[in-house]
C-alpha cells in the first residue's frame, strides 16, 4: 500500500515499465512464429497507454492541489497560478516534459495499433515491438534520472517557486505540446521502417502505411515551430522571430529531413527508386528528434530555451548510439533488396530534381547540426569555445535555401523520366516571364516603395569566401522576389491548366471545377498550396533585409521618427496586481502624418523575482510592416524612458505563409473521397474552410500582451493593434 501520492506516481511508472516489457516480449514472440500472441501484444499496447495516462493525471492532480511534497511541483508552480498555467507547468520543466513525451508516444502508439487492425499482419509484431522499445527507454530514463514524482526528502515547502514568467504566455500552453506531437509522431514511420527492414518486406507496402503518418508529424513540427516563432516575437523583445538558437535549430533539423522524405517518397511510389533514401531519411528523422532532445536537456549547448543541466545526457548518448547502430546494420544487411528498380534517364526529369532537393535539404541539416554543436566541437578540437551567431547562419544558409526554392518551382514543370523540348518550353515560358517581370518591377519601383532591390551587407569573413557571400547577400532581396514570383506563377499555371482540362470535359463553372480538381487530386494540389505558403514565407523572410531599428531615450513630449511613423512619448504610469508591478510607457503613434492610436510597451516586475523584470512588447501591425516597440529603463523622477523601436517589413507574410502551408498539408492528408459517405465533397469544403479560418486566426491574430488589460480608456491601444495599410 502506498503511503503518499509521490510513491503512487512512481509505482505507476514501474507498472508501466512491466507492461511495456511484457508487450515487447509477446510482440517479438508473435513475429517469431506464434501469430496468436499478436492479439496479446495489441492488448498490452492499450494497457500501456492507460497506465501512462494515469501517471499524467496523477501529476496534473498534484499540480492542481499544490502537492509540494513532489519536487517537480514545488519547482514549477506556486499557489498564485491559475489552473491553465498549472496544467501548462506539466511540460514547463524537464521531468514533466519527459512524462508528457512518454504520454504522447504511448498515445500515438495506441492510435497506430488501433489503426492497423487486420492490416500489415506480417509487419505488425515488429511495429509494436519497436514502439514498445522506445517507450521502455523513456520510462527507464524517468525512473533512474528524471522522476517527475520524486519526493522532497526535507519536507514540503509552504509554497512553490512558480513557473518562469516568460513561459506564462498563451503559446506556452500550445507550443510545446504541438512540437512534442511532431517529435513523437515520428516514432510510427520509424517503427514501420524497422519492421520492413527486419521482415524484408521492402516494397511500397510500408511506404504507403507511413506516408500520412510522416505528413502528420511534419504538420505538427511546423505548427510547433511556428508557435515558437510567435512566442519569441512577442515575449523575448529582441525584434525578431528566429535567432538560430540551438533549441530552435534542434526543432528545425527533423523538419528538414521529414520534408526531404515527403518529396522522396513520391519517387519510390512512382518509379521504385530512392528506397535507400527513404528508409534512411525516416531513421534519420527519428534520430534527430532524440538528438534535439539531447541538446535541450544535456546542458551541452547553452540556450535561452534549454532546460537546466542534468545527468540525462549520457542516457541519450547511449540511446542515440543504439539507434544509429541498429539502423545502419539493418540497412547494410538489406542493401540488396533496397536496390532501385528504375534509373535516371535525364537530368531534366522530376526524379533528378528531387534528388538534388534531397541533397540540398540534407546539406542544410548537416550544416545546422555542425554549427549548433560548434561551441562544444571547438572546445574539444581547438581547446577554445567559439559560438556561431545569427550572422554566420544568415550568410551561408540563404543561398542554399533559395536554390531549394527554385527547385520547388521547377519540379512540377518537369516530366517523369525525361522532359521533351516542347514540354520544357511550354512549361517554363510563363513562370520565367513572370519572374523576369517581377525582377524588372522590383528594380524600377522597389526603392521608391521602400523595398530596395539591393541592400548593403558586410562580409562575415574577409576572405575569398566571405567577400562573395557578402556580395551575394546584398542581392538576395531581388533574387527572393524573383523566385517567389516564379513559384506563384508555377502553381497558378498548374491550377489553370487543371481547371481548363476539367471544363473541356464538362459544363462545370470555374469555382466548381477548381473545388473538384483539388478534391480529386488532394495530395498534388495540397502540395501546391504548401508551395504557395513556403513562397510567401520567404517573401516575409526577405523583409528582414529592409528592417530599420532605432534606440532613443525620450522625455515626456519628445518624439522619435522612424520610417513612416512618428512616435510621441506621452509619459509613464504604473499599476499593480497580486503578482507584479507594471510600468507603462504610453506613446501616441502617427503613420504618414495621420494619428493611428497609442501603444503602451511595459516593464513587468514580479514580486517573486524583482531582479529579473520582463519587457512587454507593443506593436502596430499592418500588411506592409510591424511597428515593434520595447521599453527599457523608466526613470520615475524625470519620466525619461529608453526605447528600442523596430520597423519589421512583411512579417505578416510569414504568418500567412505558415497558415497556407498548414491548410495545404491538411488537404493532402484528407482521406480518399471514394472512402467517404455521400456528401463528402461538401464536408471537405466545410472542413477546409474551418481549418483555414482557425490557422489564420491563430497565426495572424496576435494574442495581446498583459499590458492590454490595464489600458485606461476605450480609445487606448493595447499591446497589439492592427492597421489597414
Amino acid at each position: 500500500m502506498w503511503t503518499s501520492l509521490p510513491d503512487f506516481g512512481t509505482a505507476i511508472l514501474c507498472a508501466t515499465l512491466v507492461a511495456t516489457a511484457y508487450t515487447l516480449a509477446v510482440a517479438l514472440a508473435a513475429g517469431s512464429g506464434r501469430p496468436r500472441l499478436l492479439a496479446a501484444a495489441r492488448s498490452g499496447t492499450y494497457g500501456t497507454v492507460a497506465l501512462v495516462g494515469v501517471a499524467v493525471l496523477v501529476l496534473a492532480y498534484a499540480f492542481v492541489t499544490h502537492d509540494f511534497r513532489i519536487d517537480y511541483v514545488a519547482r514549477y508552480s506556486d499557489r498564485t497560478m491559475s489552473t491553465p498555467w498549472l496544467i501548462a507547468a506539466l511540460w514547463g520543466g524537464q521531468d514533466g516534459s519527459l512524462l508528457w513525451w512518454l504520454f504522447l508516444t504511448a498515445l500515438l502508439s495506441g492510435a497506430c495499433v488501433w489503426w492497423l487492425k487486420g492490416r500489415y499482419l506480417e509487419l505488425q509484431p515488429y511495429v509494436i515491438a519497436t514502439l514498445m522499445s522506445v517507450l521502455i527507454f523513456v520510462i527507464v530514463l524517468m525512473l533512474f534520472a528524471t522522476n517527475p514524482f520524486r519526493e522532497i526528502t526535507s519536507g514540503a515547502p509552504l509554497d512553490g517557486t512558480g513557473l518562469n514568467y516568460q513561459l506564462r504566455n498563451i503559446y506556452m500552453i500550445v507550443h510545446p505540446p504541438s512540437l512534442y506531437v511532431g517529435f513523437t509522431a515520428c516514432v510510427v514511420p520509424f517503427a514501420f521502417a524497422i519492421a520492413a527492414l527486419i521482415t524484408g518486406r521492402l516494397d511500397n507496402e510500408w511506404i504507403i502505411a507511413t506516408r500520412k503518418w510522416m505528413l502528420f508529424a511534419w504538420v505538427f513540427l511546423t505548427i510547433g515551430n511556428a508557435l515558437g516563432m510567435l512566442w519569441a516575437y512577442e515575449e523575448l523583445g529582441w525584434g525578431g522571430y528566429w535567432a538560430w538558437d540551438p533549441v530552435e535549430n534542434a526543432s528545425l533539423l527533423p523538419w528538414l529531413t521529414a520534408s526531404a522524405y515527403l518529396h522522396s517518397v513520391m519517387i519510390q511510389e512512382r518509379r521504385g527508386m530512392f528506397k535507400v533514401w527513404n528508409v534512411s531519411l525516416i531513421c534519420l528523422t527519428f534520430f534527430l528528434t532524440y538528438f534535439g532532445t539531447f541538446l535541450t536537456r544535456s546542458g551541452l549547448i547553452a540556450s535561452v530555451h534549454s532546460f537546466a543541466q542534468s545527468g540525462v545526457g549520457s542516457f541519450f548518448l547511449w540511446y542515440m548510439g543504439l539507434i544509429a547502430a541498429t539502423c545502419t546494420a539493418l540497412i547494410i544487411y538489406r542493401a540488396p533488396m533496397l536496390r532501385a528498380r528504375g534509373r535516371f534517364e535525364s537530368v531534366l526529369s522530376r526524379e533528378y530534381t528531387f534528388l538534388i532537393n534531397n541533397w540540398g535539404l540534407l546539406s542544410l541539416t548537416l550544416f545546422v547540426a555542425v554549427a549548433t554543436l560548434w561551441p562544444a566541437l571547438s572546445e574539444w578540437l581547438l581547446n577554445q569555445k567559439a559560438t556561431l551567431g545569427p550572422a554566420f547562419y544568415n550568410s551561408f544558409i540563404p543561398p542554399v535555401a533559395l536554390v531549394l526554392i527554385f527547385l520547388m518551382g521547377t519540379a512540377p514543370l518537369l516530366g517523369w523520366r525525361k522532359t521533351s523540348k516542347t514540354l520544357f518550353y511550354k512549361s517554363f515560358t510563363w513562370p520565367l516571364a513572370t519572374m523576369a517581370a517581377a525582377i524588372g518591377a522590383h528594380l524600377a519601383l522597389g526603392a521608391r516603395w521602400g523595398f530596395a532591390p539591393f541592400v548593403e551587407s558586410d562580409p562575415l569573413f574577409v576572405t575569398w569566401l566571405g567577400l562573395p557571400l557578402a556580395w551575394l547577400q546584398g542581392k538576395l532581396p531581388l533574387i527572393t522576389v524573383g523566385l517567389v514570383a516564379f513559384n506563384l506563377a508555377v502553381v497558378a499555371q498548374e491550377v489553370v491548366r487543371g481547371v481548363r482540362a476539367r471544363r473541356r470535359k464538362s459544363d462545370e463553372g470555374v469555382a466548381t471545377a477548381l473545388v473538384k480538381l483539388i478534391s480529386k487530386s488532394r495530395r498534388r494540389y495540397g502540395g501546391y498550396i504548401v508551395h504557395v505558403g513556403v513562397a510567401l514565407m520567404f517573401l516575409g523572410f526577405a523583409g528582414r533585409s529592409w528592417g530599420v531599428e532605432k534606440e532613443a531615450s525620450l522625455k515626456p513630449g519628445e518624439q522619435l521618427v522612424i520610417e513612416e511613423y512618428e512616435l510621441t512619448y506621452l509619459g509613464h504610469r504604473s499599476d499593480a496586481d497580486r503578482e507584479k508591478t507594471i510600468d507603462y510607457a504610453d506613446m501616441a503613434v502617427k503613420r504618414h502624418g495621420q494619428a493611428v492610436g497609442r501603444l503602451s510597451p511595459a516593464k513587468f516586475t514580479y514580486r517573486s523575482s524583482p531582479e529579473r523584470p520582463t519587457s512587454e512588447v507593443a506593436r502596430y501591425i499592418t500588411v506592409r510592416n510591424d511597428l515593434y516597440v520595447v521599453v527599457g529603463m523608466i526613470s520615475g523622477p524625470t519620466g525619461m524612458a529608453s526605447f528600442e523601436v523596430h520597423v519589421n517589413p512583411l512579417v505578416s507574410f510569414v504568418w500567412l505563409g505558415i497558415a497556407l502551408l498548414l491548410v495545404g498539408a491538411t488537404i493532402a492528408m484528407w482521406p480518399e473521397l471514394s472512402r467517404q459517405p455521400v456528401g463528402a465533397l461538401r464536408y471537405l469544403r466545410a472542413f477546409g474552410s474551418v481549418v483555414a479560418l482557425l490557422m489564420l486566426a491563430l497565426l495572424l491574430t496576435r494574442t495581446p500582451a498583459a499590458a492590454a488589460a490595464h489600458e485606461p480608456s476605450p480609445q487606448a491601444f493595447g499591446a497589439n493593434h492592427r492597421g489597414t495599410g
